[in-house]
């Protein structure tokens, strides 16, 4: 016996990992199963065993469709009653259910048999059919159904006893056997009034010896033995049949559909209960301004999750849109025309949380964005043709000022990037400890700045004068200083720290700071993470990061620095500092020869102008409008604004070249944004997961990049329309559109149903045509 256990603890096995598990076990020459479900659907089916052996399940606490898709040679014993579908296109299979079983029990079944020893529920028994070919499917029901049974029944036997049913009006429920074609349905006990199309009749000998042949085996099987003799008095039997069509055709004409729909089918109307019907009828299939909805190819129109999560904006679903038309080299052009720093910041030192939103991460693992981003490190652009005669002053030669300066430079204005530091880059060339970004990297990257006429001017610090001549000199002035000053709390003894954001410069600049035995760095997020290899590289010999929260530092930053002996302490919330180490509020004492501070920085302004117009957060941060703007032709980006990653300065630094750029040519419009794609318009379905395998080149994930919310090309709206209404237009750039025609188009939605990417989107018809009542009013 193979037994399946699908409850471990807490933990519940997926109905798919069943299905695989009992799969590998009928494959391996198992023929005998004792599965302790939990709720897990489809289980027996469609299964067969390679030597022709019969296959035995016993099943347990089961889901819906038990025995769907049965074939021949299988039997399934359920012991307490199931949910629906039990039998759902059985094809040969025999099925026992010893309680009852919920909707749809035999639906669409074509062979073999059910045994249900209890009630079942609505709709049991529709649409079962009998291949000639084949015997002929049998459904034998120990009580009573549901209403709507035994709907479009096509062939078939079903046997419905009405034991324990007393309490019943009718033991088929209401309206049974509408539609009903073929086939037959062996009942006892009363039944509610039949269509004129089905008809009653007293037993044959034939249909006698059938239920006596089966009666025996049926209720053997499901506990009943007892009840043979009271179930065979077959003057309590009758049996429904549909009329052949020549008695059909003798009959008298039909009343109208019209009619039938007014007094027969539900008075009133189906949904009378909760809405008036007008009994207007439309065609079933329109087109043109009669279709109740039309479709709209919305290619692009939302961000896809990687787009949206990323405060760069970079869309990378168009980089691969690009990659998969053999487009690389625009590929790798697109990401920089977001970004001057695809391979300092996406491909080296960016978190990416384009990565933790992608669509891709939910099948198996996340598109490798960053490394893909790296890509387009070393690739060079050309200088613009035109220029605008603009000129630009930029103060503060950090990510968010380059960031500005690329942008507005490769518009054709005039870039002038001012910055106190000997060297530009920000923190990327201060901080950033050459473990985590190649300088030769950043480097390189820079020159590219360079190479579309931004001018670096470094050594120069910025004070009231120099900020006024600049903003007169100039068409537009963007300040992006950044965080400059180390933040710290007003603990006791705060002059025994040192300050991480100096610490951290002067180890880049190739001085040796001094750096104690025993270290304890107070922060454990990003800067805190580079304090510490700071620390360690600098030699100390041991390092603590203490925090007052879950260290907020990436999970490789953190390894790294624990694999070389530092210990991360938290919660932990700092009192007083001295020569000997910390305290923390609660009287934990961390022994410390040097204490450096890096909870973060804050901006210094002090060259802006005393102006009331100037907004600020608590006395620190600038506050501007929603243009980036401070005053009229100065703008902010970056830490100047609030703290943030880098890819967070890179973003606001082109929204800050966007305004500035809007400003100077003396148009309003706003930053480009859109709406992230919600997650129902996608099919994920159509990707097949990756189990344990090598990702390999970055560029080679096309074929994985789900493409959210931007087309694919892949076709399958244009193959899938029922109406061939839909047409590919291939534009001379190499792009392409899909179209819709209106006079073919009936609205049905299967372009919107089968996009992979989301990009059709079903609307209702905003043509409105008057609609006139021809029926009576309910």
């Amino acid at each position: 016996m193979f037994k399946i256990e699908t409850m471990k603890g807490h933990n519940r096995m997926s109905t798919q990992d069943l299905l695989l598990a009992i799969e590998k076990a009928v494959k391996n020459g198992e023929t005998e199963f004792d599965i302790a479900a939990s709720g897990q659907h489809d289980i027996g089916g469609p299964l067969w065993n390679a030597d022709g052996k019969t296959l035995h399940f016993h099943v347990t606490n089961a889901g819906q469709r038990v025995g769907s898709m049965c074939l021949p040679g299988t039997e399934i014993v359920v012991d307490e009653s199931t949910s629906a579908d039990v039998g759902w296109l059985n094809a040969g299979g025999l099925i026992t259910v010893k309680g009852d079983a919920g909707d749809t029990a035999g639906h669409c079944s074509s062979g073999g048999k059910i045994y249900i020893g209890g009630r079942a529920g609505t709709r049991s028994g529709s649409l079962m059919k009998h291949d000639p070919l084949y015997e002929e499917p049998e459904l034998w029901i120990l009580k009573n159904v549901g209403s709507f049974s035994f709907e479009f029944m096509g062939g078939g036997k079903a046997v419905v006893c009405g034991w324990d049913s007393e309490e019943f009006d009718s033991v088929l429920g209401e309206r049974p056997c509408v539609g009903m074609v073929g086939g037959v349905v062996y009942v006892r006990g009363p039944i509610d009034q039949l269509p004129p199309d089905v008809r009653p009749h007293a037993l044959d000998d034939d249909d006698i010896a059938f239920l006596k042949g089966g009666m025996g085996a049926f209720l053997a099987a499901v506990d009943h033995a007892d009840l043979e003799g009271e179930l065979s008095d077959w003057t309590k039997w009758q049996k429904l049949v549909p009329l052949t069509a020549a008695e059909k055709a003798a009959q008298p004409k039909s009343e109208s559909v019209r009619d039938f729909r007014l007094h027969e089918w539900v008075k009133g109307g189906i949904f009378s209960d909760v809405a008036h019907d007008d009994f207007a009828v439309h065609n079933t299939l329109s087109h043109g301004d009669y279709r109740l909805r039309v479709p709209s190819w919305d290619n692009a129109k939302y961000a896809a999750p990687c787009e949206f999560s990323c405060p760069t904006g970079i869309p990378t679903q168009r980089r691969y849109g690009l990659i998969r038309q053999g487009k690389l080299d625009e590929a790798l052009h697109l990401e920089l025309e977001y970004t001057p720093f695809p391979g300092s910041v996406c491909g080296s030192v960016c978190p990416n949380p384009c990565m933790d939103g992608c669509t891709r991460g939910g099948i198996d693992f996340p598109i490798q964005i960053g490394d893909l981003g790296y890509r387009s490190a070393f690739t060079q652009v050309e200088p613009p043709k035109n220029h605008t005669g603009k000129n630009v002053a930029i103060i503060g030669g950090g990510v968010a000022g380059l960031s500005a300066a690329w942008q507005l430079a490769r518009k054709g204005h005039s870039v002038t990037v001012y910055d106190e530091a000997d060297h530009i880059g920000g923190k990327l060339e201060q901080v950033i400890p050459r473990g985590r970004l190649a300088h030769e990297l950043l480097e390189a990257e820079l020159k590219r700045i360079e190479s579309v006429g931004v001018k670096f001017v470094s050594g120069c610090k910025v004070d009231k004068a120099k900020f006024e001549a600049l903003q007169k000199g100039s068409d537009a002035v963007i300040v992006a200083t950044g965080g400059t000053k180390s933040r710290f709390f007003p603990w006791e003894g705060v002059e025994h720290l040192t300050m991480g954001l100096e610490y951290l410069k002067a180890i880049n600049r190739g001085e040796h700071p001094k750096t104690g035995k025993k270290v304890v760095v107070i922060g454990a997020g990003n800067s805190g993470m580079d304090t510490c290899r700071g620390a360690y590289d600098m030699g100390a010999e041991s390092v603590v990061a203490v925090d007052v929260q879950k260290p907020a530092a990436f999970a490789d930053e953190i390894k790294y620095v624990e694999s070389r002996g530092g210990k991360l302490v938290w919660p932990f919330f700092t009192s007083k500092i001295t020569e000997k180490g910390v305290y923390a509020n609660d009287g934990r004492f961390i022994e410390a020869d040097q204490v450096i501070v890096s909870i973060g920085e804050e901006p210094v302004l002090d060259f802006l102008p005393d102006d009331d117009r100037i907004q600020y957060f608590r006395k620190s941060w600038l506050v501007p409008d929603k243009t980036q703007s401070i005053l009229p032709g100065v703008f902010t980006a970056g830490d100047t604004i609030k703290p943030g990653r880098l890819t967070d300065a890179i973003g606001s630094g082109r929204k800050a070249a966007w305004y500035a750029d809007q400003y100077m040519n003396g148009t309003a419009e706003p930053f480009p944004e859109k709406k992230k794609i919600p997650a129902e318009r996608l099919s994920t379905a159509y990707f097949e997961r990756c189990h344990h395998c090598d990702l390999g080149d970055p560029v080679d994930d096309h074929t994985r990049c789900v493409s959210c919310g931007t087309c694919r090309d892949c076709k399958m709206c244009l193959e899938s329309c029922p109406e061939e209404a839909i047409t590919r237009i291939q534009r001379e750039d190499g792009s392409w559109e899909y179209q819709s025609d209106p006079d073919r188009c009936i609205g049905c939605g299967i372009c919107a149903g089968v996009c992979p990417c989301g990009v059709w989107t079903l609307k209702d018809n905003p043509v409105k045509i008057p609609m006139y009542s021809t029926g009576a009013q309910a």
